[in-house]
């Protein structure tokens, strides 16, 4: 019974926050890039592949939180941050916690997950899903 209850009732749920809590750590990532917060003393130039990386981190990031186009964001983050690992980790050492990669493997790997699990029961998704489904039955 437990188990039935963590895998029909508890399992969407915590899919929704992990990709909630995932979304806001990436979102914190272009927000640094982008405004400096939180406390940077990097700030990429304009139009610069950094800055783009911010643009998708911030954008991206704040779709996700919220769910909405889940599947597709999560797609292109994904690949993004695989790029970022081996343009920037990878050619430093082999490991991933060597080279500083560690975030850029977990991250690419989450939103990988997301495009085939979806954004989870509490996501602008969820409701846009409901709303076709009773409108178009």
């Amino acid at each position: 019974m437990i188990t039935n209850q963590l895998e029909t009732l508890w399992a969407p749920r915590m899919l929704s926050v992990l990709r909630i809590m995932t979304a806001l750590l990436f979102f914190a990532h272009g927000s640094q890039k982008l405004f400096g917060f939180p406390a940077s003393e990097f700030s990429p130039a304009a139009f610069s592949m950094m800055w783009s990386a911010g643009v998708l981190e911030l954008v991206g990031g704040a779709l996700l939180v919220v769910g909405l186009f889940t599947r597709p964001v999560a797609f292109v983050l994904s690949g993004m941050m695989a790029v970022a690992y081996f343009m920037a980790h990878a050619p430093q050492s082999f490991h991933p916690a060597l080279n500083g990669g560690d975030a850029a493997v977990l991250f690419s790997f989450i939103f990988l997950y997301l495009v085939f699990a979806g954004p989870g029961v509490w996501s602008v998704d969820a409701l846009r899903t409901k709303r076709f489904k009773v409108a178009g039955a």
